[in-house]
């Protein structure tokens, strides 16, 4: 009997390129212009380009599949115990959107009873887009740009370049292990934000290693990291749910993906 994810798959990825399309008319006229960055109550920015892109999305989705649950950034929670759930941050990378940098993006995935099936990461401004399909089961190659697209072949740390947004996310007992682990690597960058797993999942980054991520952050970029042929997991490699923590994991390769979980797990952290 045909799998139901894998016969629906195709119809809700095409769906999420839609909302896609939809969030990027709405930011790209916002880009680089004198903007009202208001501060929510963790300090993060937030402009009318996230508000208006998350609305947009939220209504298409609400029009075409009133019955899925949808999580977001910006306007809460409604329906997460439903079969179907969309996660959405309209602006990945808001701190960057607002100094004109176009490392930011628009994440949008959609989860099977908790389980990350599909993702699109898209890049407005360079107008780049990445999209995967990966379930127990049910694995598509992901795309750049309809580019079909593979991870990198890196299983040694010592030759990897591995990126964290930043080392302010790191909270003190995850800094040690994220400084045992970085110390491993050929190269450190930080910043990019989601873009970091795009070029993951496109072969030019190895390892992408964050903490104090919500599920918005990190949903979308599953499927599109293991349709690529990497893996992404918590810290401990456990598989990514809605349910899962903060801290996660996404590597080339199975051989590196191990080596960076003992490092992290020989550290305090």
């Amino acid at each position: 009997m045909p799998d139901p994810r894998e016969m629906m798959a195709d119809m809700y990825l095409q769906f999420a390129e839609e909302l896609a399309d939809v969030s990027g008319e709405i930011i790209r006229p916002w880009f680089r212009t004198e903007l009202q960055i208001d501060r929510k109550s963790d300090g993060s920015p937030v402009t009318q380009a996230d508000r208006g892109a998350e609305s947009a999305i939220r209504s298409r989705i609400a029009d075409q599949f009133p019955q899925h649950g949808v999580i977001g950034e910006e306007y809460g929670n409604e329906r997460t115990d439903a079969e179907w759930v969309w996660v959405i941050d309209p602006i990945d990378g808001t701190g960057a959107f607002v100094s004109g940098l176009p490392t930011f993006g628009t994440l949008i995935g959609l989860a099977h009873e908790g389980v990350p099936l599909l993702g699109v990461l898209d890049q407005p401004i360079l107008q780049e887009r990445w999209a995967g399909v990966s379930y127990p089961g049910v694995v598509r190659q992901s795309t750049h740009n309809s580019h079909v697209i593979h991870t990198s072949s890196t299983h040694d740390l010592t030759r990897s370049i591995g990126f964290a947004t930043t080392p302010d996310m790191f909270p003190p007992d995850a800094a040690e292990a994220w400084q045992t682990l970085s110390a491993a690597f050929e190269r450190v960058r930080y910043g990019v934000d989601c873009y970091a797993y795009g070029l993951l999942a496109s072969g030019f980054v190895d390892i992408v290693c964050e903490a104090s991520l919500k599920p918005w952050d990190y949903l979308a970029l599953v499927p599109i990291v293991q349709g690529a042929g990497g893996l992404m997991t918590d810290w401990q490699g456990s598989p990514l749910t809605l349910s899962s923590g903060d801290r996660v994991l996404a590597s080339a390769t199975k051989g590196l993906h191990q080596a960076a979980i003992e490092q992290l797990a020989g550290s305090n952290g």
